[in-house]
């Protein structure tokens, strides 16, 4: 085996890793390039934009925030110190989200060892969780992740979490008289997107914390008391995304290591961005994020592009 055959093998292992991130939709809005073996450049995959949802870019940035956070996670198990910048030349390169070169070599903590382990297992889960209430410390780790990567996880209260609820439903209604909206809603979750059975029911009943895709399947009561989080970033431009991308990911990790489920209620956040409005401030910064989380079953993984379709 020739030392480029083993490098190839080793980068592979890296993208793997990183094509296993949530995206807006699964859509996967990433590419990477590799140079000389010892860097790893990370590049906006535009034709995976959703232009009318996320005019902005927004959930595009915050998606590849999570796939370089897997990126990080397994150079650091394969026992190399990743150095990473963000958005290195965006003004001449503006596709060119972000640059990984290795440092040097060591053996990787106990932590990244197990969050590279955890990555295979991280899901989105749309069905209904049980009440069970998630406990404290476990709150306070997840809220310490997302601390360690430059962000705030706010957890609602009750009446945050009606609140919440409310301005879901009425941004899903505004959403839905929306043709552009539901065409591209359509050509990601009835196409090449988010397939039909990890999407979930739909809800029976007031409390329907549920992303609508408009081909739920079947019919189900969800938990009557919806523990919902807000991932905020202290500022709201292509640099604080890629940061809260990374801040959800390593969240979604140490909560997958507790059995915890996590879905998404980010319609606000889409009509916002759709409409050029000003967010819905929040003391601890900008909205980024809404996420439902609890105790869920085992669902199926969601389709990942092959590694060879990743590279640029």
């Amino acid at each position: 085996m020739t030392i480029a055959h083993t490098i190839d093998l080793a980068a592979r292992r890296l993208l793997v890793a990183a094509g296993e991130a949530p995206s807006v939709h699964n859509t996967q809005p990433w590419r990477f390039r590799v140079r000389h073996g010892d860097v790893i450049e990370m590049l906006a995959d535009w034709d995976r934009w959703l232009r009318v949802s996320d005019p902005r870019g927004r959930s595009l940035h915050v998606s590849c925030g999570a796939a370089l956070f897997n990126l990080r996670v397994a150079a650091h198990a394969a026992g190399r110190r990743p150095m990473v910048e963000l958005l290195p030349a965006a003004q001449e390169v503006p596709e060119l989200l972000a640059t990984m070169r290795f440092g040097t070599w060591g053996p990787p903590s106990a932590e990244m060892r197990e969050l590279y382990e955890l990555i295979p297992y991280r899901r989105t889960n749309r069905m209904p969780y049980n009440e069970r209430l998630i406990p404290a410390p476990v709150l306070s780790e997840m809220r310490a992740a997302a601390s360690t990567e430059r962000a705030s996880l706010i957890f609602l209260d009750p009446c945050g979490v009606t609140d919440m609820l409310d301005y879901a439903a009425i941004a899903q209604d505004e959403l839905a008289g929306d043709k552009d909206y539901l065409a591209e809603l359509a050509t990601w979750t009835t196409g090449r997107g988010v397939p039909a059975h990890v999407q979930g029911p739909l809800a029976v009943g007031e409390v329907d914390p549920v992303r609508d895709f408009g081909r739920r399947a079947g019919s189900t009561r969800f938990e009557s008391r919806p523990q919902l989080a807000v991932l905020a970033t202290g500022s709201d431009g292509p640099m604080d995304w890629l940061r809260a991308g990374q801040a959800l990911q390593r969240v979604l990790l140490v909560a997958t290591k507790h059995a915890i489920s996590m879905s998404y209620l980010n319609q606000p956040l889409d009509l916002r961005d759709m409409r050029r409005r000003s967010d819905p401030h929040h003391r601890s910064g900008h909205p980024q994020m809404i996420m439902r989380l609890g105790y869920g079953p085992i669902v199926a993984r969601a389709p990942r592009r092959p590694v060879t379709d990743l590279l640029a």
